[in-house]
C-alpha cells in the first residue's frame, strides 16, 4: 500500500504541473487560473491513471493504482476516482488500510510500484 508521505507528494507534483499548466492560460490571482487548474488536475488524473498506471506524481514517487479485483484499472474507475478526488473530503477519509474513500467506491488500490 502506498504510505501518506508518498501520497501527498505525488499530490503536491500533480498539483503544481497543473498550476503552472493553467498559468499558460490565465494569471495565477484569477478565478480562471483556480478552475483550470482543478480541470488540468482532473483531466491529468483521468488520461494517466489508466494509461501509465497513475497520475505523473505517482509514478514519480514510485506509486500505482490498480483495481482491487486485478487487471485493468479500466476507462470508469479513473473518472470515479478523479470526481471524489477533487471533491476532496473523500480523498481525506481513510480506512484501516490506510485506503482513501475515493479509492474504496472506485474499486482501486494505490500500492508501491
Amino acid at each position: 500500500m502506498g504510505r501518506v508521505g508518498r501520497r501527498l507528494a505525488a499530490l503536491a507534483i500533480d498539483w503544481v504541473a497543473a498550476i503552472v499548466i493553467a498559468l499558460l492560460f490565465a494569471p495565477y490571482s484569477s478565478t480562471l487560473h483556480t478552475w483550470l487548474t482543478l480541470g488540468i488536475f482532473a483531466l491529468m488524473q483521468v488520461l494517466f491513471i489508466p494509461t501509465i498506471g497513475g497520475s505523473v506524481g505517482h509514478r514519480l514517487v514510485g506509486l500505482r493504482v490498480v483495481p482491487v479485483a486485478g487487471g485493468w484499472v479500466g476507462p470508469w474507475r479513473p473518472v470515479v476516482r478523479t470526481v471524489l478526488l477533487v471533491i476532496v473530503l473523500p480523498a481525506v477519509v481513510w480506512d484501516s488500510d490506510q485506503r482513501g474513500f475515493h479509492d474504496k467506491l472506485a474499486g482501486t488500490v494505490l500500492i508501491r510500484a
